[in-house]
């Protein structure tokens, strides 16, 4: 040993206790917390997606809005001014019965532009997507009144009118004789004050009653070639019972 130097004392370290294996619990709920930490915003990414999906989805499907009890399609030359599609929602929910019982009358208006008296190209593709649409309408049984300017053209296009007595037209009956009224000889129809609506036609304001509007058309209710029809088949026919004898009691007086 040298002078001047001494040797440090030796420290002895305590030995450190024996790591304990973790258990496979603690080895799941690891491995999950290593996942989150490094996918969790692609989770909250794809929830955010699934949910714009499911509400673009529920739009196109009806999720989101109650049925309606029943729908009425119009067919004619232009297209019916806002009020007046209110107002002729308004006459028949006024007439009508909560037919699917969900506490609420629901009338739905399909309008159905015809494409045959126009001549200008881009009014035509308009209106013949518009046709197009009603062909659906048709197929798959979603109105069962119709509105029409012109019920005869109607007839001979698409020979869908019903009898009187609800059943289809004989193969050679391009007729609307006897399936269609006029809307002003149905009082129960005519008889309501239905307000005003007002739209611009080339450039203009043209404005007017709705009732008056209106008494020009013809109302008739379609038939069904197979089992398949319209939702509340039955109510609605008898509805339309309703109003045609209504509107034969002014027609024959």
């Amino acid at each position: 040993m040298r002078i001047g130097s001494f040797d440090k004392p030796e420290i002895q370290k305590e030995a450190s206790p024996p790591t304990q294996p973790e258990t496979p619990k603690q080895q799941k709920r690891k491995k999950w917390k290593n996942w989150w930490y490094y996918y969790k915003w692609y989770v909250v990414c794809g929830i955010l997606l699934l949910g714009i999906i499911i509400h673009v989805s529920g739009d196109a499907l009806g999720w989101w809005t109650k049925e309606p009890d029943f729908q009425v399609a119009y067919i004619g030359k232009t297209p019916l001014p806002p009020e007046t599609v209110t107002a002729l929602e308004k006459a028949f929910t006024a007439i009508a019965s909560d037919f699917n019982e969900d506490g609420e009358i629901i009338v739905r208006i399909n309008q159905y532009v015809d494409s045959s008296q126009t001549s200008d190209m881009e009014t035509a593709y308009y209106e013949y997507a518009s046709e197009i649409t009603l062909i659906g309408d048709i197929s798959n049984c979603d109105s069962y009144f119709f509105l029409m300017e012109d019920p005869e053209l109607f007839q001979r296009e698409f020979q869908l009118l019903a009898a009187s007595d609800g059943s289809c037209p004989d193969i050679t009956d391009y007729s609307a004789k006897d399936k269609v009224f006029s809307w002003a000889d149905c009082r129960l129809l005519s008889s309501q004050d239905l307000g005003t609506y007002s739209t611009t036609i080339l450039g203009e304001t043209v404005s007017g009653s709705n009732q008056e509007l209106l008494s020009s058309f013809s109302v008739g209710r379609r038939c069904f070639f197979t089992d398949k029809t319209t939702l509340h088949a039955d109510k609605c026919s008898d509805l339309w019972e309703t109003i045609y004898q209504d509107a034969l009691t002014i027609s024959e007086n």
